[in-house]
């Protein structure tokens, strides 16, 4: 998703529709005169708190002159609420401050307009404490010193959880990859999810049923007790990583807020049960240079770009995981077998790999006429669109954090000589793509994860993320106390281990 002027009539925003220009031009007048011409009763503040929720600050528009003021300054708000341990009470005010480009209307109230903000301290400036300007402040740097944008997209997963109405059309465990109807009762759900999204973020790429099903779950929870699960993915189009970091944030609450009105949950916990598909987050990443993708050569091959992104990231993938994958349940989706990564790799199409290369759409022969021999259009250009996927987060990350962690070691691997190196030293082999042995290992535990952070604070601090931060992160990871967890579910008899393993999964239902 850019900026780019384009057919605007027919663009899926409504706002962008109505003002006529693309977000990344609209200023607060824009919003002010479309708050007076449709009528605006309230304009909702978005932000996203330490929780990784999306939370509201809803402000009636009394009159024009207020309109202006809120749009201009924004509001207070408690910073020790939003963020604990973050800010201490006595300093605790801060100010959000609305973001145009990340305005919307409301989907749901047309006298409503909300807009995603960010926080700024007592001077006006960025806080830089805040995971919102952390991240901000990241991929500023990356393009101040690499000379180039870092773009991404993210895959959402997510479970839907409904009460069976029939037994008609039900599935297999663990087969519902790209299911139709009519074996997908949530179907109508995800449907109204792809749609609003889409709408209000204008970056949605697609919306598929994915691998995860049950007949029916059982649960301590009586949210999900009984029901039917399947699960789906919600795929962004490539965009600057900061707006990533807003829209993923906005995705998951429209998802969760969907879900609600159509009576029945959702969550994206990285584990659901024994042997299911968990909610991956996978990111895909490609540097830009004036307005171009780089990640391929002239011949089609990964470009030095490319080699530098993955020699950063493995880098400093274990330390990675402290930001992406937060929970005890986190790694039990680590494990082999399960099209989850363990080694600290990369390959070629290989989903079994820390780091994968996907297809690119830049096959050596037109892909439209390979099926219909006799088109003759214009073959559009920058059909091409190549990226490398980032596979180990999962739905329990700190989404602002993790795009900030993966900025910085990204920058990390555009600036270090040995980058390219370190890349063609951990590839996997196209003739032996299940050979991970000789690799290194992702950490297998939450609490392995803290002690990976600690040993690399350091490198984390030095590009902005503060030290309290830091603690607040090695601690929720250490308080998941799972050192020995594997072994001990092992040891037990099947139902007992099963019954303690989905205890210990569901008890985030709605953490994140």
């Amino acid at each position: 998703m850019s900026d780019t002027h384009g057919d605007l009539a027919n663009d899926i925003r409504p706002l962008v529709r109505e003002l006529e220009k693309p977000p990344g031009e609209w200023q607060r007048k824009d919003l002010y005169d479309y708050c007076l011409r449709h009528g605006v009763k309230v304009v909702n503040f978005r932000y996203p708190a330490l929780d990784g929720k999306l939370k509201e600050l809803r402000l009636p528009v009394n009159d024009p002159e207020y309109l202006e003021r809120i749009l201009t300054a924004g509001e207070r708000v408690d910073g020790s609420s939003l963020f604990p341990k973050l800010f201490a009470t006595n300093r605790s005010d801060l100010y959000v401050v609305p973001v145009y480009r990340w305005a919307f209307a409301n989907p749901w109230a047309p006298d409503e307009l909300d807009v995603v903000c960010r926080f700024a301290d007592a001077d006006g400036n960025p806080s830089a404490e805040t995971p919102d300007n952390i991240l901000a402040a990241a991929a500023k740097r990356f393009a101040e010193r690499s000379g180039a944008e870092l773009f991404a997209l993210g895959e959402l997963e997510f479970y839907l959880f409904t009460r069976p109405e029939h037994t008609r059309f039900t599935s297999r465990v663990q087969r519902n990859y790209h299911q139709a109807g009519p074996y997908l009762q949530s179907r109508p759900i995800a449907d109204e999810i792809m749609r609003v999204v889409s709408e209000v973020t204008g970056g949605v790429k697609y919306c598929h049923s994915e691998v995860g099903y049950m007949d029916r779950i059982e649960s301590d929870e009586p949210e999900i007790d009984g029901c039917r699960v399947e699960q789906y993915e919600l795929e962004f189009d490539l965009m600057p990583i900061e707006d990533l970091g807003c829209w993923l944030t906005v995705a998951r609450w429209l998802i969760r807020e969907i879900a609600d009105r159509h009576g029945t949950t959702a969550t994206f916990l990285p584990k659901l049960d024994e042997g299911m598909a968990g909610n991956g987050l996978h990111l895909h990443l490609a540097v830009f240079r004036n307005g171009s993708n780089t990640m391929n050569d002239d011949e089609g091959k990964l470009s030095d770009d490319a080699l530098r992104l993955i020699g950063g990231l493995l880098r400093h993938a274990e330390s990675l995981t402290a930001f992406g994958n937060t929970v005890a349940a986190s790694y039990l989706r680590l494990v082999p077998g399960q099209e989850a990564p363990t080694n600290v790799c990369w390959g070629y199409l290989n989903r079994a790999s820390l780091i994968r290369v996907p297809l690119s759409f830049s096959a050596s022969r037109r892909l439209d006429q390979t099926m219909n021999p006799d088109e003759s259009g214009r073959y559009p250009e920058r059909l091409s669109r190549p990226t490398i996927e980032y596979r180990s987060p999962d739905g329990s990350a700190f989404v602002h954090l993790l795009l900030a962690a993966v900025t910085s070691c990204g920058e990390d691997g555009m600036m270090a000589p040995e980058s390219v190196h370190i890349a063609k030293s951990l590839e996997l082999s196209p003739d032996r793509p299940g050979e991970l042995e000789p690799f290194e290992q992702l950490p297998d535990t939450a609490v392995a994860a803290a002690e990976t952070l600690e040993n690399s604070r350091g490198f984390y601090e030095d590009r902005g993320v503060p030290s309290r931060l830091t603690d607040i992160v090695i601690e929720k990871l250490q308080d998941e106390t799972d050192v020995g967890l594997t072994e001990k579910l092992r040891a037990m008899p099947a139902a007992e281990r099963l019954a303690a393993s989905r205890r210990l999964m569901h008890k985030d239902l709605h953490k994140h």
